[in-house]
């Protein structure tokens, strides 16, 4: 828990921040000494839950190239026992998909029951750099590729589960000589989109979420509105700083932004979180819900060093992000005067 000490005129007021997320005791659950081939590290998880009640992760793991392929690890509770691919369960197929020539990375992963598949929205990195593609799977096992789908520089992509007005919905981060803000795109059939519309702006001047975000795992549907986990980047003169915020979005117009967390909720504090191949770092890419429709479990990598997994309530959340946040289009009339 953080705790802010605040001037007064007799004695320092201490402010208690509420715990949104709690630490497994078993962190970090995965790390590269559990991998059954040689490699460098494994972080940045795509997560579901499969008809059988077992976890799914599909991890990016780094070789010693410093190249990232993904592999599957499987596990009955979702914190232990995992059975893992022995050997990369998606790799580049360069002579097919040249955009994947150094690697794929921070797979997402959203089921689609339209189609009856689950859609892993991936980094591609190509010569141009860091692109977005597609690929749909029903076993894991077997990929179906539809390429790349938004050109360099762009991430930290996700399908929403469902079509918003006819359309599928692909949540994207594009890089623009103005910042790293997230964007919304819509497509009739998951290879032409279109339709780009700005969802979320980061932030100016000192702010925890200035200049540079992300949306880190897919958006989860709730009675309210789709309710996202993102991360805003702190530039310091020694590193970066990834922290994790807050906002929710209309359920038929995903670009409109009801609420925005005004401070972050979850930052590095453990020792694998502060330091490792990249130091300071949470980067969720995938959760789960529990079968009561309120516990989430998030993984996460941890410095790019390995995956870590802390829990938390939909309820909760909400309920922080009514008290400590505000409606952007009020904001945005407020910065208008």
């Amino acid at each position: 828990m953080s705790i802010l000490a605040e001037k007064s005129s007799d004695r320092p007021v201490m402010n208690k921040y509420e715990t949104l997320f709690h630490r497994h005791p078993s962190n970090p659950i995965l790390t590269g000494r559990d991998w059954p081939y040689s490699m460098n590290s494994v972080f940045n998880a795509g997560a579901t839950l499969l008809p059988d009640g077992s976890t799914l992760l599909l991890c990016r793991v780094e070789d010693r190239r410093g190249l990232s392929h993904l592999c599957v690890a499987r596990s009955a509770n979702g914190v232990d026992g995992w059975q893992i691919d022995r050997e990369p369960t998606f790799t580049p197929d360069v002579e097919r998909f040249p955009e994947e020539l150094w690697g794929v990375e921070d797979p997402r992963i959203t089921y689609m029951p339209e189609l009856q598949q689950y859609a892993v929205a991936y980094t591609s990195y190509s010569r141009g750099g860091p692109g977005v593609s597609l690929a749909l799977t029903k076993d894991f096992r077997i990929f179906d590729k539809l390429g790349v789908v938004m050109s360099p520089d762009d991430k930290d992509a996700a399908l929403l589960p469902r079509r918003i007005n006819g359309s599928w919905a692909l949540i994207h981060r594009p890089m623009t000589p103005l910042g790293a803000h997230i964007w919304i795109s819509y497509s009739p059939d998951l290879r032409h989109w279109g339709n780009h519309k700005l969802m979320l702006e980061a932030r100016r001047g000192a702010w925890w979420d200035a200049n540079k975000i992300g949306m880190s795992p897919p958006p989860i549907e709730t009675s309210r509105g789709w309710l996202m986990i993102y991360h805003g980047v702190r530039r310091t003169p020694s590193s970066s700083i990834y922290r994790l915020g807050l906002a929710l979005f209309d359920l038929e117009q995903p670009e409109k932004c009801l609420i925005r967390g005004d401070s972050w909720m979850f930052a590095p504090e453990a020792e694998y979180e502060r330091h490792g191949d990249v130091q300071d770092v949470v980067f969720p890419c995938g959760y789960t819900l529990a079968s009561d429709g309120d516990t989430i479990n998030l993984y996460y990598g941890a410095a790019d060093s390995s995956i870590a997994l802390a829990h938390g309530s939909i309820r909760n959340l909400l309920t922080w992000l009514d008290a400590n946040g505000h409606s952007e289009q009020s904001h945005d009339r407020r910065l208008r005067k």
